[in-house]
């Protein structure tokens, strides 16, 4: 149903617009009754309406005053006018202040009727409009966002192999700026709550958050948005710093939370992270964020959290040490884990409690980017994973936190024992996994080696016993379906289709493409439309 509000300064002509039409049959309802313009507008403060009927000689404001003061603040609401034949001309002109149809008096039904369905017709056709847009809007980000967000993920929680060859993805996904050396960043996690803790309706309105995150991401220079599935409820930013826009990172918090409010009638509790410098600190500065948030208190209430990580808290997490770590899982050596964990976790330890939660939380990163490697999140891995953030979280338990992560890393290492001396299906399986979210990298037999910890040269035979085909074949054909996919979108331009799907060069993906297909990417892109 439409939605109407009835404004005339005379009751008996309210009423008698209520008996000239069958409201209900035509889809309207009336849903309020006003006597001069400024009342309808302090209506319009707290009810949503589609229409408004207006009589054109109203004290305090008229008609088509009222039309022009709409049409600033509401501008989706359709005003009919109704008017004397003398004021015939002016209201005419008025049309451009807003008034979208008006009416001579006394009014006749079926002109109303008529004026009604015109009214609808058009609501109807802008809907559907707005929900072809919408859908667009959603198609255009299920392309390249997509890929920009699983990539901002893949910077903070996964290892950087080949620093050159990431700065060039970078590029190739329109995130120039994060590839500079020099390049400062801070973090955001926000997480959304609910006043009557009602979880279905945070689920129905996680997508529309989402959204709406992007959006706002959008409108703030050098800033992007992204989520962790592992972290339910939370929508993550990430925010270039520039000198000259001090106030931009509080700027951004203000808009989330008051249109968060304003929009959804949804809490958010932001931790603010730390600044960091580099791709090589984008991990630290994400975690700086989660602890920030996991200070929140509990309960609905909005609250802003900004306890950033200092340098002097003087963290003992190398990236030698992360090797060293990554090493002892991957050589299935549980005693070099639990003697290197002890090093910087251990009971001795002079730390400070957020020094602690910070290199817990590296090392689970590790743990579960690992797990994601190996394609081996299973059910007792996710859970442990979960058991474990939450001890971290809960800030007063060094010993719990210690015994998750133990346990984590012995789950993992039995499954990757498991790959590693299986006939080598389970690792070939785990590679085409690694290489289905990583296909628009740089990859290569011998970058694959050194992350798996395998020879090439077996790598290269066992993959083609196992899949039928050999590596490279297999990642172009890979490719090429996934680019089959992006040529949808006819927003996408062909470069950033050959960029999205690995290739920098647009013509070499051209003939790639045309070999593979029998078309040019531009003649197959034509024929699907």
């Amino acid at each position: 149903m439409l939605k109407v509000i009835l404004a005339d300064d005379e009751i008996q002509v309210r009423k008698g617009l209520r008996m000239k039409v069958d409201w209900k049959e035509e889809g309207f309802q009336i849903v309020d009754e006003a006597s001069n313009g400024q009342e309808v507008l302090e209506l319009l403060q707290n009810i949503k309406v589609d229409v408004v009927i207006t009589d054109m000689r109203m004290p305090i404001m008229d008609g088509v005053e009222f039309a022009k003061r709409c049409h600033q603040d509401f501008p989706t609401i359709k005003v009919i006018v109704l008017s004397g034949y003398s004021d015939f001309d002016y209201v005419r002109s008025s049309m451009k202040e807003g008034v979208r149809d008006y009416l001579l008096k006394p009014v006749a039904p079926d002109e109303l009727n008529d004026a009604l369905r015109r009214i609808r017709k058009e609501i109807e056709d802008e809907r559907r409009k707005q929900g072809e847009l919408a859908k667009m809007s959603q198609f255009v980000y299920s392309h390249l966002q997509e890929v920009q967000e699983q990539y901002l993920l893949h910077l903070v929680k996964d290892e950087l192999l080949q620093l050159n060859l990431v700065k060039d993805r970078l590029r190739q996904l329109h995130l120039d700026n994060f590839a500079n050396e020099n390049v400062k960043v801070q973090f955001l996690t926000v997480e959304i709550r609910e006043d009557n803790n009602n979880p279905n309706r945070l689920k129905e309105l996680w997508q529309p958050f989402q959204m709406f995150c992007r959006e706002i991401a959008k409108e703030h220079r050098g800033t992007y948005s992204f989520y962790n599935p592992s972290y339910a409820n939370m929508v993550h930013f990430v925010q270039l710093i520039d000198l000259d826009l001090e106030n931009d990172i509080s700027n951004l918090v203000k808009k989330v939370q008051q249109n968060a409010k304003r929009f959804f009638s949804l809490e958010t509790v932001i931790g603010i992270g730390s600044i960091v410098n580099g791709l090589i600190e984008f991990r630290t500065g994400y975690i700086s964020s989660l602890l920030s948030w996991s200070q929140s208190q509990l309960g609905s209430h909005s609250q802003v959290i900004d306890q950033a990580v200092t340098r002097e808290e003087g963290f003992n997490f190398s990236p030698d040490f992360e090797r060293r770590l990554t090493n002892s899982i991957e050589n299935v050596d549980f005693k070099m884990f639990k003697e290197s964990l002890n090093t910087v976790l251990g009971e001795g330890d002079n730390q400070s409690v957020l020094s602690f939660s910070f290199v817990a939380n590296r090392v689970l990163f590790l743990l579960g980017s690992l797990a994601k490697k190996y394609d081996i999140e299973t059910n007792d891995i996710q859970k442990t994973i979960w058991n474990c953030q939450q001890s971290i979280w809960e800030l007063c338990s060094q010993s719990k936190v210690i015994k998750y992560l133990v346990q984590l890393a012995q789950l993992i290492i039995e499954k990757v024992r498991m790959t590693r001396f299986s006939s080598g299906k389970v690792l070939m399986d785990s590679i085409r996994h690694y290489l289905d979210e990583h296909y628009g990298s740089e990859i290569s037999l011998s970058l694959l080696s050194e992350l798996f910890h395998i020879n090439s040269a077996y790598l290269s035979e066992t993959f083609k016993n196992h899949v039928g085909q050999n590596f490279s074949d297999y990642l172009v054909n890979l490719r090429m379906e996934k680019a089959k996919q992006f040529l949808k979108d006819k927003h996408l331009k062909i470069i950033d289709v050959a960029n999205l799907v690995g290739f920098s060069n647009s013509g070499y993906f051209s003939t790639v493409f045309k070999k593979h297909f029998g078309q040019t990417p531009v003649e197959y892109r034509n024929s699907i439309e």
